[in-house]
């Protein structure tokens, strides 16, 4: 097989985080632009690429077997295993029959380099591993230029260097490194100009944008994107509390397009388990913060990650979490049990908590999550917003506002990246259902 004589076929596996995502997407277009077909890995493919993730030992074991789905699919095809498991157990990864190559999170476009030096030629007996110490790699070079959706990611940071006690991800992701603002302009300025209505900077820890660059961080990098001539929205993704400064919010006004919604790595209420988990902040910084993004961003909503049942939290430790929780109203809680991680401090801590334990006091904080959701969404109701729609359903569209309500409408046509005024009329299933403005004003 050649490229001149046939197109090679390419399914890409990702599992994980927004950044996966993105670099699936990077390396899906690098292998475009190389003449290679990429197509659905459910797909019988000649090459398959699975992008792993290592957050949690469920996160390995899904790894291992989108591996050896894709090697059943396809026992001749060339498979290549880049992302986070490979990086931490690039051992553990290249000794599963099938695997051709195997990098970490370093040069992860090297996939297609080696994909075609491959191509044709036999399987080899053992897999080729290739995993340079992070430590001394800079922010590797990629970039998007199309986007299937109505929103693209943007990866602006690689890297953490926080050691939270539960997380495995500054040893699979290395130091900080920072994308080049002019990069990420350019970037942006070329999704821009294709259309694209929002745009969604992301990165691991993208609260340290900037720290290994000379006089730049997140805000001023916002502000130089809140300049592009007809940039869309610019929504962030996960931000750590203690980074939310009075000089950021500040910078973060001027930013016009900036969507009020807020998602916040808070992990946890209790000022003793905050400590436990390393974190940079306790409950009253963290509300703090909160308070200036709500007085600057009067919209605004928030979002959140927590933690349950981490090493040594008593019942007492996770109510002060639910009356944070209450005192915030934040619109979502992505409630995570917590879940022992091999390599990390937490996993070596006395008083574990039991399994048990963990599920309740998961579904108390959702149960107060759902109620806290219902409230908000009823409060909103006969206001209007730009909802910008991403999907369509017979007779319906569904969208998000700014501050990131989910609104559905009826339609007579498909409204699948549209921007339209919309009044919110009435909740339903947990969500809003509105009317698109246009339409009542000719019906009045």
């Amino acid at each position: 097989m050649s490229l001149s004589k046939k197109q090679p076929t390419v399914g890409i596996y990702t599992l994980g985080c927004k950044v996966n995502q993105y670099e699936s997407e990077a390396i899906a277009e690098a292998f475009q632009k190389e003449g290679f077909f990429v197509q659905s890995p459910e797909l019988v493919s000649d090459i398959y690429i699975i992008n792993t993730c290592t957050v949690t030992a469920e996160s390995d074991r899904k790894a291992r077997q989108f591996i050896r789905r894709a090697t059943h699919q396809n026992p001749d095809a060339l498979v290549f295993v880049t992302g986070c498991f490979s990086q931490v157990s690039p051992e553990e990864v290249a000794k599963i029959p099938g695997v051709d190559y195997v990098c970490g999170n370093a040069e992860k476009l090297s996939v297609v380099k080696e994909a075609k030096q491959r191509l044709g030629l036999d399987k080899r007996d053992a897999a080729d591993v290739q995993i340079p110490d992070l430590t001394d790699c800079g922010f590797e070079p990629m970039k998007i230029t199309t986007f299937d959706r109505t929103r693209a990611y943007v990866k602006i940071e690689d890297g953490c260097e926080n050691h939270c006690a539960y997380c495995i991800i500054p040893s699979a992701r290395g130091p900080v490194r920072s994308k080049p603002v002019d990069e990420v302009v350019e970037e942006v300025k070329e999704l821009t100009a294709s259309g694209c209505p929002e745009v969604v900077l992301t990165g691991i820890e993208i609260s340290s944008y900037g720290k290994d660059l000379e006089k730049t961080n997140l805000a001023t990098l916002l502000v130089v994107l809140g300049k592009i001539p007809g940039i869309g929205r610019i929504r962030l993704g996960s931000l750590d509390p203690s980074s939310i400064t009075p000089a950021f919010v500040e910078a973060a006004k001027q930013v016009k397009t900036l969507a009020p919604h807020f998602h916040l790595s808070l992990q946890s209420g209790s000022d003793k388990i905050l400590a436990a988990m390393k974190r940079k902040y306790n409950s009253t910084q963290a509300l703090q913060a909160i308070e200036r993004l709500k007085e600057a961003f009067p919209e605004a909503k928030f979002t959140t990650d927590i933690i349950v049942g981490f090493p040594g939290e008593s019942e007492e430790d996770f109510e002060k979490t639910l009356q944070f929780a209450e005192k915030v109203r934040f619109l979502t809680i992505h409630v995570f049990p917590y879940s022992r991680r091999k390599g990390t401090v937490a996993d070596r801590m006395p008083e574990q908590v039991p399994e048990e334990t963990k599920h309740r006091r998961a579904a108390t904080l959702s149960a107060l999550e759902k109620g806290i959701r219902e409230e908000i969404l009823k409060e909103e109701i006969g206001k209007t917003y730009q909802v910008l729609f991403e999907t369509d359903e017979e007779g319906s569209s569904l969208g998000h506002t700014p501050n990131f309500l989910e609104v559905r409408c009826k339609a007579s046509a498909p409204l699948h990246g549209q921007t339209r005024l919309v009044l919110l009329k009435k909740t339903e299933k947990n969500e809003l259902v509105g009317e698109l403005w246009q339409e009542k004003s000719e019906k009045t």
